[in-house]
């Protein structure tokens, strides 16, 4: 079996005592491409969230392996270099520290101390995935995501995930606000990093990025867990549909509807 193997398994995660996923199972391996879709506050952000481990969300049951290794014992740099991959939604910005330097540093946190990349090595890479995403070179001088547009700040995001090579990347709403031009561009150098030695998973609520990256596995959660599992079909299904046609095939109230019969 070629690449890394990510598992969740059983996955319970609450905010401030409120349970938002209620047991989510999903595994994603080197050399699959997995679309995660569903209605707003079902807990696709928070699957991203706690993979990654942030601190607001707290776990109260199960687990979160890379390669056998429990994910939940690392901290949030580990998990980085061990491997995993969040490209954000709203990415941070970080005042007095450029892209490059972000960039290289981050990629040295990988490496073994006194096997850091060399600096031709890298700026050679960097220029040629600049040049790939169709980003001005000045971008790589300006503060990081410091007064990008957000198509500047998503590009930015696939700029990285091509220059650390993750083995896993979890990817959430990346197409948000983005037009068709930068979606294509965004597409491009995700599909560009397809291989058995990488996994990505896709949040996201429309086909459209689907057109341009097409999933081996499309997975719906609904009230905090994954209800339906199928092929790229699947999304094209939800996006003539809609999600009312799951509800009714698995008896699945609405939040409020559930909260009245209770």
């Amino acid at each position: 079996m070629s690449g890394s193997v990510l598992e969740v398994k059983n996955l319970h995660v609450s905010i401030e005592d409120k349970e938002i996923l209620k047991g989510v199972d999903l595994t994603i391996k080197g050399g699959e491409f997995h679309a995660v879709m569903g209605p707003n506050g079902t807990g696709k952000s928070t699957l991203a969230s706690a993979i990654m481990g942030h601190p607001k969300y707290e776990i109260t049951e199960g687990s979160i392996t890379l390669d056998g290794e429990d994910v939940l014992e690392m901290e949030v740099d580990e998990r980085a270099r061990a491997g995993l991959f969040l490209a954000m939604q709203y990415p941070s910005e970080i005042s007095g520290v450029t892209t490059s330097d972000f960039l290289r540093s981050a990629i040295n946190a990988k490496r073994e101390e006194g096997d850091e990349i060399p600096l031709m090595k890298f700026i050679k890479k960097l220029d040629k995935d600049l040049d790939y995403l169709d980003i001005d070179q000045n971008m790589a001088t300006r503060y990081l995501n410091e007064g990008f547009s957000g198509g500047e700040k998503k590009r930015n995001e696939i700029l990285q995930l091509m220059q650390l090579e993750p083995n896993i990347a979890i990817l959430d709403e990346i197409d948000s606000g983005l037009d068709i031009d930068a979606l294509k561009v965004v597409s491009k150098g995700i599909n560009q990093m397809r291989s058995d030695n990488f996994g990505c998973l896709i949040i996201t609520h429309y086909q459209r990025l689907l057109n341009y990256i097409t999933p081996d596995f499309v997975h719906v959660m609904m009230q905090g867990r994954v209800v339906k599992s199928g092929g790229p079909e699947l999304a094209k299904r939800l996006e003539a549909e809609g999600y009312e046609w799951i509800k009714e095939e698995l008896g699945i109230e609405d939040e409020e509807t559930a909260e009245q019969n209770a």
